[in-house]
């Protein structure tokens, strides 16, 4: 099940965004408090999280660098009505936000924005997990590799195997007196 956080200081937003947002197998918890939001990330794992950016106990750039320490993995997005350049800067640099969605927004494009960011954390999970059964792959590839140098430093030429065209053992005619 995948889940997403929303944050924002306005109630009506928060009604728009959650009765926007119909996206099936997702679970939508949505904070008015940043530090309500805090608390959450300590408790759920979060693919999607979306943030207000002014807000007055802690701003959004505050609160997405918070979520990005405690979930990395988690995508970051942006959300405002305010055009501010630098903040919206520091939001990419320090809080390493994904998108800014500007408010008002679409409903069409805020939750095709939303799927497709949605199906973006899913390829970055699969990719993540594919690499860790690659590097586990790769440690058992380097162990037999060690196993048979040593197996041929101990019994030279034991790992070598004659084999004919079509991958059949040939084995070497020995003279056996009878």
């Amino acid at each position: 099940m995948t889940r997403l956080l929303l944050l924002d200081d306005e109630p009506s937003i928060l009604k728009a965004l959650k009765r926007t947002i119909k996206i099936p197998d997702c679970t939508v918890d949505i904070f008015e408090r940043p530090e309500d939001a805090v608390a959450a990330l300590d408790t759920h794992s979060y693919s999607l999280i979306v943030s207000d950016y002014r807000m007055p106990r802690m701003d959004g750039v505050s609160f997405l660098k918070i979520a990005r320490e405690r979930q990395p993995e988690a995508i970051r997005i942006i959300l405002s009505g305010y055009t501010d350049v630098g903040g919206l800067l520091a939001a990419i640099n320090e809080a390493e936000i994904y998108r800014f969605i500007p408010k008002p927004w679409d409903d069409i494009d805020l939750v095709m924005t939303l799927r497709k960011t949605l199906e973006y954390a899913e390829l970055l999970k699969t990719n993540h997990r594919l690499l860790a059964q690659v590097n586990e792959q790769q440690k058992i590839i380097m162990r037999q590799k060690m196993e048979l140098q040593r197996l041929e430093e101990e019994s030279p030429g034991i790992t070598h195997v004659n084999r004919s065209d079509d991958g059949y053992i040939i084995i070497d005619d020995i003279d056996h007196e009878m």
